[in-house]
């Protein structure tokens, strides 16, 4: 029997979400066919109104629905300090800590010169101008301990080499190769207390 080509089509986008191969897709295809009008149209409204209202910070890149994310807005936070994260969920893992009160600023990815991602396609230019714009004093550079991690933090030190910014790097609490949102609290907060200078 031929699949439908609707069927094939829902399958083929949850295919497209990281982490989700043809079996997981076909799973959820599935669910989404046995779920009730009410469940489906509510599942499809959520899809719509997130790509319509969420947008990121045109400061940090966080996202948000306002015209600042909260973090940007907030007069309580430090901005000398600044956590320069590769991904949102970067960002969120250091929030969930609860004593983390800087600032952040989200490059949008890492450096891979081989998938073709070079440096104009992350957010450097902006945060350079935040710098002085914000009086931001020390940018903490937390990209996971990857090798495309690596390259994007050398490349940002390299970039604030001779300027009046300490730049530090997370210490290596975290094991190489993993992603910084699947870290425990305490590994994340042990990270950052003992990050160095680069």
């Amino acid at each position: 029997m031929k699949e439908l080509p609707t069927y094939q089509a829902l399958v083929d986008s949850f295919a497209k979400l990281p982490g989700i191969g043809v079996k997981s897709a076909e799973r959820m295809a599935y669910a989404v066919l046995e779920m009730d009008e009410n469940d489906a149209q509510e599942f499809a409204e959520a899809i719509k109104n997130a790509k319509e209202k969420v947008h990121r910070c045109p400061r940090c890149g966080i996202y948000t629905e306002n015209e600042l994310c909260e973090i940007c807005s907030d007069p309580e936070r430090d901005h000398k300090t600044c956590i320069v994260v590769s991904y949102n969920k970067d960002a969120l893992a250091f929030e969930r800590l609860g004593s983390y009160h800087g600032v952040y600023h989200v490059l949008g990815g890492v450096l891979a010169p081989s998938k073709g991602v070079g440096a104009d396609d992350l957010t450097f230019d902006a945060l350079l101008k935040r710098i002085p714009a914000e009086g931001i004093q020390e940018i903490i550079v937390a990209t996971s301990p990857t090798i495309e991690g690596e390259t994007t933090s050398l490349f940002l030190s390299k970039l604030l080499e001779g300027s009046n910014v300490n730049v530090t790097r997370l210490a290596y609490g975290l094991p190489m190769g993993a992603s910084l949102d699947f870290a425990d609290s305490l590994t994340l907060t042990k990270a950052l207390e003992g990050r160095k200078k680069i």
